[in-house]
């Protein structure tokens, strides 16, 4: 990352687009999501990632699972795709201060190449994260169809959903590199109905053009899959974050990468929850493509939270 990628990365978005509800999205924003996932390389296997500069009060923890992922991909040959990756969430990171990517190689074997990653602030881990790499290779194929779902362009976008809620549950008005179109009802207004069936569907894309780079996709794709993944075990419950006295964060994250696709053409995002218990809620989600892919899968539990 060059002294202007930093700057691109962290400077406050001005003279942007500006969804309906005012908040900055489109090409710039996508832009500014590029930057942050360019790391500037410390050393052969170090490297250096920062935050926007509008941030959470912690790092957002698709961000940080993007950039780890790219510290990864950064140390093996690009002809090797990442195929699967496994990650603890085990500290929230500080968005005001740079993070520090820590890679292991820990193997190069002639098909699949195995790295681990830590991720460190203050000299403390706050991420980790293992992925394997594999060489393509011909074998056995299937897939489970995609659900039967409404166009994307039929859908509301994500500040028409959120009329009139953004205020009154205390949602986001974060810049949005990433356009959702909910499928299933949105969980803020789910709430309103009470325990529903624990599923979300939700389409998604990058919101612009992303360059030609496989791995860059990869990591866009890991970025959005921790936008809205434990929805479907809040509308099981009725609840929604900062209204119902309900906590989260993740804890764990594991995702696959089945077949190629582009992060910047619609997939959709078809979420479970399967159980939730100790204060923890367990979510799967499977991402196909526009023309029925089954490009993906992923599985988070996260911590959950309800306070008296």
């Amino acid at each position: 990352m060059t002294e202007a990628a930093r700057a691109a990365a962290t400077a406050p978005l001005q003279d942007v687009p500006l969804d309906s509800d005012g908040v900055p999205h489109g090409q710039p924003v996508l832009d500014r999501l590029v930057a942050l996932l360019d790391l500037e390389r410390i050393e052969e296997n170090i490297f250096r990632g920062v935050s926007p500069a509008e941030s959470p009060v912690r790092v957002f923890g698709g961000q940080v699972a993007g950039q780890a992922l790219v510290a990864a991909g950064r140390t093996v040959p690009p002809e090797r795709r990442v195929h699967s990756l496994h990650s603890y969430f085990i500290r929230g990171g500080d968005p005001t201060i740079p993070i520090v990517y820590e890679v292991d190689r820990i193997r190069d074997g002639r098909s699949f190449t195995t790295r681990r990653v830590v991720a460190v602030q203050r000299g403390k881990a706050i991420f980790s994260l293992s992925a394997s790499f594999q060489l393509d290779e011909p074998g056995l194929d299937h897939q489970e169809p995609m659900p039967a779902v409404p166009e994307p362009e039929s859908l509301p976008t994500y500040a028409q959903a959120a009329a009139g809620y953004l205020d009154k549950v205390g949602m986001t008005r974060l810049p949005r590199p990433i356009d959702v179109r909910y499928v299933t009802e949105p969980p803020w207004r789910a709430r309103e109905g009470g325990p529903a069936e624990a599923r979300s569907q939700v389409w998604m894309r990058a919101d612009g053009k992303l360059p030609d780079d496989d791995l860059l996709h990869v990591c866009v794709l890991a970025y959005a899959s921790d936008m809205t993944l434990l929805d479907s075990v809040l509308v099981r419950h009725g609840v929604y974050w900062g209204t119902d006295k309900v906590l989260g964060a993740s804890l764990d994250h594991a995702m696959w990468f089945h077949r190629r696709f582009r992060a910047d053409e619609w997939f959709l995002y078809d979420c479970a929850s399967p159980s939730a218990s100790g204060a923890r809620g367990l979510a799967t989600g499977r991402f196909f493509s526009a023309d029925g892919q089954l490009v993906a899968t992923v599985v988070q539990e996260g911590l959950l939270r309800v306070l008296d």
